[in-house]
């Protein structure tokens, strides 16, 4: 793994001051910027300054590479879905302006995620699904966008029996991994917090799904992250 993605809160100033030492100390990292959806309430009154936020992030973060991480939480429900639904299109409509990749969050939404996807731009929207841990029936709608699938530290866990399998239905060129820290951390450190360094532990894991060496993961992931984020 020759690089990595750090997503970025767009309105929490704080985690946006941490990007210079994070860039000092792994000049190899590249950021995405998002409003996420349980923070879309923020901008109830115009969701179109969310975009704006963003778009200034973008401005001043010389290695930003993405939009996100976006999209719909029907889990929690932190944000009004109306509100998440304007708040997704707006930034949406950003990415697509500038030709940049976005990173969907979607939990319990993928019908209304997916449709939203489509009237928004479709084809001419590229990105990953961050976090995926669908089934095999899954895999099928979200390659359908023609977007990368991300597989967290979920697929180490006993339960991910349906996870594991459908991994075999993912194309070498549409596959990343990541670790969705500080959460999820995978086997054998689950119920500690999450560390970027982990990842390794989601390759070793990923390849024994498909089964494969942990080197054919590394090496395809590698490419994916090239040719989604041009870093």
């Amino acid at each position: 793994m020759h690089r990595a993605l750090v997503i970025l809160a767009a309105e929490d100033e704080a985690e946006i001051a941490r990007v210079a030492a994070v860039s000092a100390a792994w000049p190899e990292c590249r950021f995405a910027v998002g409003v996420h959806p349980h923070h879309a309430h923020l901008f109830a009154t115009n969701p179109q300054d969310a975009a704006a936020v963003v778009a200034a992030r973008l401005d001043a973060l010389p290695l930003a590479r993405a939009v996100g991480e976006i999209g719909l939480d029907y889990h929690y429900d932190f944000s009004p879905r109306d509100v998440q639904h304007a708040v997704f299109r707006a930034q949406l409509q950003l990415a697509r302006s500038r030709d940049l990749p976005i990173v969907i969050h979607t939990r319990e939404a993928e019908d209304d995620t997916l449709r939203i996807l489509a009237e928004e731009g479709g084809t001419a929207l590229r990105g990953v699904f961050h976090c995926f841990t669908g089934d095999a029936a899954a895999v099928a709608r979200a390659l359908a966008t023609g977007f990368y699938l991300s597989i967290p530290g979920v697929v180490s866990f006993p339960k991910a029996e349906s996870l594991r399998a459908a991994l075999a239905l993912i194309p070498a060129d549409r596959l990343l991994v990541e670790t969705d820290s500080p959460y999820l951390a995978p086997v054998p450190h689950r119920g500690k917090r999450n560390e970027p360094a982990y990842v390794a532990k989601v390759v070793d894991h990923v390849a024994a799904a498909r089964d494969v060496a942990a080197g054919v993961v590394s090496a395809d992931t590698d490419r994916s992250f090239d040719e989604l984020f041009r870093p």
